[in-house]
């Protein structure tokens, strides 16, 4: 991890629908000013497809990602760590900034809903990001 950078680790337990939207906004909206990590504590085989969609109507491509299982050393690396229904499951580390997004998971939900679950992903990335930056 470049130490100049501030680094945002997106957790949720598949790794697979929020977190991947939310690192693919972070990564698009931060435009290489953040280092972006995500993970899950039981990640799924391949990122959710309506997540990839809903992701693409938006300009931002997320389809070549991989869910990757939660390490304690990405939670280490990490100046934020930003949990999305996976609570417990994510090790505590004095000094770190956390903080829990309370999101409804867009596993086996229609576009619609997703489309929501996007949007809220979005003002809260660009929330994040200002304050990283500031």
């Amino acid at each position: 991890m470049s130490s100049s950078k501030p680094s945002v680790l997106f957790v949720c337990v598949h790794n697979a629908g929020r977190s991947q939207m939310a690192a693919g906004f972070l990564n698009e909206l931060g435009a290489g000013r953040v280092e972006v990590l995500s993970a899950g504590s039981a990640p799924k085989d391949s990122i959710n497809p309506v997540a990839v969609e809903a992701m693409r109507e938006v300009g931002i491509d997320i389809s070549q990602n991989t869910p990757k299982v939660l390490t304690p050393e990405a939670v280490q690396e990490s100046d934020a760590v930003i949990t999305m229904g996976c609570g417990d499951a994510c090790p505590y580390y004095p000094g770190k900034r956390y903080e829990d997004w309370v999101l409804d998971d867009p596993a086996g939900q229609g576009i619609e809903p997703v489309r929501v679950i996007r949007d809220d992903i979005k003002k809260r990335v660009e929330q994040l990001l200002s304050e990283l930056l500031s």
